[in-house]
């Protein structure tokens, strides 16, 4: 994917490129080498924090308990970082990500 999008569940998933604006879901972390999780219609709760993340990944019996229904969004989450996201969003737009395309 160049470049990597984020999106909510009404987003098309595949590869993404600047005609084919596809979100991505192969994505995974260069922080904690974890492949990154996405849940279409959820977002997560206010008090999500780094600690339930890297307890609790990647069972989701155990991730559901921060999950809110959302319809058309899409909650996404490795072991360090977590992200809500609603519109189609360049992943470049957030430094604080270390999410790369793992490859198709």
């Amino acid at each position: 994917c160049c470049p990597v999008y984020l999106g909510g569940s009404s987003s098309p998933s595949g590869i993404g490129t600047n005609i084919s604006k596809r979100t991505c879901d192969q994505l995974r972390c260069t922080a904690c080498d974890f492949r990154v999780s996405l849940f279409n219609d959820y977002i997560w709760d206010q008090s999500c924090d780094y600690l339930f993340f890297r307890n609790n990944m990647p069972e989701l019996c155990k991730l559901r308990a921060k999950m809110v229904k959302k319809k058309g969004a899409r909650a996404y989450a490795c072991q360090c970082s977590w992200r809500s996201i609603e519109e189609l969003t360049d992943l470049q737009t957030d430094q604080q990500l270390r999410w790369v395309c793992g490859k198709h």
